[in-house]
């Protein structure tokens, strides 16, 4: 049988995409919550022999997390021969390690949570640091999808003679891709951060990038300290004039605000987590990574060679 899309609230766009590219049916549930808070799941269309796959809005997981174990577990309760997930952001990977005694190591067990409840992922761009890969802590198949190439692209068509600034070493893995898709030069700082608000900056030599237009290029954009302390750092280097680039714009509280006010020029995410600053789309890719996933299942798909 064809695959059935399940979409936890906050994903019309991407199930609209998925469904249409793959050509699968949006089935339909009912989720509310009881006055005490607890979250309440049904599933209203048939799933009994057919793949499922949901699609949930992770980028505030402690809300959506209990829903969607209640929906996988029910969907292979009512007899789905498969249950795999799209989760554009995937939380829970900055506490890779103990960095004080007693610290639970939530990369490991929101990861060990999900690999029991469903049986693929596709994502973008996690988060990973001290993790090479997704397959360290997942039990489960995942594959990745990348937002390198449309960043490059989006670099490539808004921007006059840029630069890419990394916002600190360990983003040079992840911004090399996009400098050779560019290709323009890059730059990474030097950041330590004094706590969840706070971060000190340190620009490498930058004399011979005169005439450029920084752009700072991340993956996730939270609280917008690292962006707000670089503009400033470039502004009092010379730099006037910039653009950033993100993956992930999650913008907690102000943030979007404050880094506007700071001097950033433009701002350009993908659409992972709804924001008026996503400007480029990569639902494609996902659409097509999630093809590739059903695929392995066995599911019948109408178009498409995963």
């Amino acid at each position: 049988m064809k695959p059935t899309l399940l979409a936890l609230p906050g994903n019309e766009a991407l199930a609209s995409r998925l469904t249409l590219d793959l050509r699968i049916s949006l089935g339909e549930i009912e989720t509310h919550r009881f006055p005490d808070g607890e979250a309440y799941v049904r599933i209203v269309s048939p799933v009994s022999g057919r793949p499922v796959l949901i699609a949930a809005p992770l980028h505030h997981p402690d809300k959506v997390i209990l829903p969607l174990v209640l929906l996988a577990k029910t969907a292979r309760e009512l007899g789905a021969t498969s249950v795999g997930l799209v989760a554009l952001y995937l939380p829970y990977l900055r506490q890779d390690r103990r960095f004080r005694s007693g610290e639970a190591l939530s990369a490991r067990h929101f990861a060990s949570l999900l690999s029991d409840t469903v049986d693929w992922i596709v994502t973008v761009n996690p988060h990973l640091h001290r993790f090479h890969d997704l397959q360290e802590i997942y039990r489960i198949p995942t594959e990745v999808v990348s937002a390198a190439p449309r960043l490059a692209r989006w670099i490539r068509e808004q921007v006059v003679a840029p630069l890419l600034v990394g916002p600190d070493e360990e983003s040079r893995q992840w911004i090399a891709p996009i400098a050779a898709e560019s290709g323009c030069p890059a730059v990474t700082l030097r950041k330590r951060r004094l706590g969840d608000l706070r971060v000190e900056i340190e620009l490498p030599q930058l004399s011979q990038y005169r005439g450029r237009t920084p752009v700072l290029v991340d993956d996730i954009v939270s609280t917008g300290r690292t962006m707000i302390e670089t503009v400033g750092a470039l502004a009092r280097a010379g730099f006037k004039r910039c653009s950033c680039v993100a993956v992930h714009g999650i913008f907690a509280q102000d943030a979007y605000a404050r880094i506007l006010a700071a001097g950033i020029h433009q701002i350009a995410t993908c659409n992972t987590v709804p924001h008026p600053s996503n400007a480029i789309d990569i639902h494609d890719l996902v659409a097509e990574a999630a093809g590739r996933q059903l695929s392995g299942t066995g599911a019948h798909l109408a178009v498409g060679s995963w």
